[in-house]
């Protein structure tokens, strides 16, 4: 018996390596040799989701480099793989599946794109989004759809049932006739944190001569350490991170929705979105911006 969970372990252990590996070598540039990696470790092993999980981070490194043949031939590799894995088994049931195929969906889309098919990738990315929309990945294809949609666009509403600190929000067609900053943020989320001093100085550049901003936000079934949590306790944690690091900011409404953040594809946060004061998307961006940055479109926003 111990003999065969040693074996367990060990098998356990070398799919955690294969993803590290190929990571790491992705990061020194040196493409076919992840792929070399991931080759040897598939004919070892089968294809397991960690491997593919692998894969999708080859994808990305051609992506990020440029190499659009490189990284669409890598994605639809992690797609085909991914779809017949999850033709016996349940998507979200593996940690890092939905992680691969969303990946593999994104690169796709991208590429695409670049190719000046824009078109294609947004018919692409809503087949997907049709497909998956009940799964964990929704927020990341929708995400990669608002990148190609959303701006120009009337801003999807935000639900105001529910919300931590002390300011009620306002539905945003209340808003109209001025210009409003959604800074999309978690109560895990280091970089949220940190980009909170930008929104802060913003706030008290912008907020007299009309800005508003909303600081919506989402639970997310566990508080700090990872610890899971129920609705209630999550509650409590997010207006201990909201009092410590967001309050500074100023009236900042911070409703609680996860249909807002599914609609606004925040699997990237902070996500910051810039609504004109018509009630129409200017800006969206997945990631902090600096300080410089937004300053320079809201002084756009107000003329």
């Amino acid at each position: 018996m111990r003999f065969l969970l040693g074996l367990f372990l060990m098998a356990l252990s070398v799919q955690a390596e294969i993803v590290g590996e190929v990571r790491m070598t992705v990061d020194a540039g040196d493409l076919p040799a992840a792929e070399h990696l991931v080759s040897n470790y598939m004919h070892a092993h089968g294809t397991t989701p960690e491997v593919i999980f692998a894969n999708s981070w080859i994808a990305r490194g051609y992506l990020e480099r440029g190499k659009l043949d490189g990284a669409d031939k890598s994605a639809m590799e992690t797609r085909a793989w991914a779809l017949a894995l999850v033709t016996h088994r349940k998507l979200d049931a593996e940690p890092v599946l939905p992680l691969a195929l969303s990946a593999a969906i994104e690169v796709h889309a991208q590429v695409l794109e670049r190719r000046n098919q824009r078109s294609e990738a947004i018919t692409f990315l809503r087949a997907e989004l049709a497909r998956w929309g009940a799964t964990s990945m929704r927020a990341r294809i929708q995400k990669n759809l608002n990148l190609l949609t959303l701006e120009g666009r009337p801003a999807p509403p935000i639900s105001i049932t529910e919300w931590t600190g002390d300011t009620k929000p306002e539905p945003l067609l209340a808003l109209r006739g001025h210009p409003v900053l959604l800074f999309f943020w978690a109560h895990w989320c280091p970089d949220c944190k940190a980009d909170s001093v930008v929104i802060q100085a913003l706030n008290a550049r912008y907020g007299p001569r009309g800005l508003k901003i909303i600081g919506p936000t989402m639970r997310y079934g566990y508080v700090g350490g990872g610890e899971d949590a129920t609705p209630a306790k999550e509650n409590a944690w997010i207006r201990e991170t909201f009092d410590k690091y967001y309050a500074r900011i100023g009236a900042m409404p911070a409703p609680i929705s996860e249909e807002t953040m599914r609609a606004y594809g925040v699997s990237t946060t902070p996500t910051i979105v810039l609504v004109d004061k018509h009630g129409v998307v200017w800006l969206y961006h997945p990631g902090a911006m600096s300080y410089q940055e937004l300053a320079s479109e809201v002084e756009k926003l107000l003329g």
